[in-house]
C-alpha cells in the first residue's frame, strides 16, 4: 500500500532504530498518529534535546550535559579505581547498583576485527592518557560484555596497562557468557564486581 509522504518518512524513520522492522515502524507510525499534539511536540523535543544538549565527558567519554560529567566531578568517588564499559548505558546500570564508588570510562564500542573495529576506533586512547596523567588510579576493572568482542577487548586491554604496573581485573563470571550488563540485575552485578579476579 502507498502510504502519503509524510506516513512514509515517519516509518523509514522508525525503521532506523535497532530492532524495528517494517511492521514495528508501521504500527509505531500510526500510533504517532493518533497522538495528540502536545505528546508529539514533547517526543520530538525530547529528540532535539538529547543531540543539542548531551556531549560525551571529556576525561570518561560518558553522556553528561555538564564536562566534566557528575561523576569525574565528584570528589568523594573513589580515585583509585576505573570501571571500563563498552557503551554509557553500562554506566548507567552499574549506578542502579549503589554499591561500586569509583570512576569509569566508556569504550563507545569493542574490538571487532569482523566490522573493521581496531584499538583506534574506541575509546582507547584517552584511557592511556588518563592513567599517565593521574597516579593515584590503582586497578582499572574491565566490565566489557561476556562476548566473544568483549573478552578480546578485555585481554587486549590487559596487555596493553599490565606493563605499567596497573592492577587490571575482569568481572566474574557472575554474567552469564552472551549477556549484556545492561539486562543484569543488581544482585548479579553487585556479585560480578565483588568477585572480579586478576587478568
Amino acid at each position: 500500500m502507498q502510504y502519503p509522504e509524510p506516513v512514509a518518512k515517519l516509518i523509514d524513520s522508525y525503521m532506523h532504530l535497532p530492532g524495528i522492522g517494517k511492521k514495528t515502524a508501521t504500527r509505531l507510525a500510526f500510533y504517532t498518529i493518533d497522538m495528540n499534539k502536545d505528546d508529539v511536540l514533547n517526543f520530538a523535543e525530547a529528540l532535539t534535546d538529547t543531540k543539542e544538549k548531551l556531549k560525551f565527558c571529556s576525561i570518561c567519554g560518558n553522556i553528561t550535559e555538564n564536562d566534566p560529567c557528575d561523576i569525574c566531578a565528584d570528589p568523594n568517588r573513589d580515585q583509585s579505581k576505573i570501571l571500563v564499559v563498552e557503551q554509557p548505558k553500562d554506566v548507567a546500570t552499574m549506578e542502579k547498583m549503589k554499591d561500586y564508588k569509583g570512576l569509569y570510562h566508556v569504550l563507545h564500542g569493542v574490538l571487532s576485527p569482523m566490522e573493521g573495529k581496531g584499538p583506534d576506533d574506541i575509546n582507547i586512547s584517552s584511557l592511556i592518557q588518563r592513567l599517565q596523567k593521574n597516579e593515584a588510579i590503582q586497578e582499572v576493572i574491565v566490565a566489557t560484555n561476556a562476548t566473544p568482542e568483549g573478552d578480546a577487548t578485555a585481554m587486549y586491554l590487559a596487555r596493553l596497562l599490565k606493563p605499567a604496573g596497573i592492577k587490571v581485573t575482569r568481572l566474574a563470571r557472575g554474567l552469564s557468557v552472551g549477556s549484556d550488563i545492561e539486562y543484569a540485575d543488581e544482585m548479579t552485578l553487585f556479585k560480578a564486581v565483588e568477585g572480579r579476579t586478576e587478568m
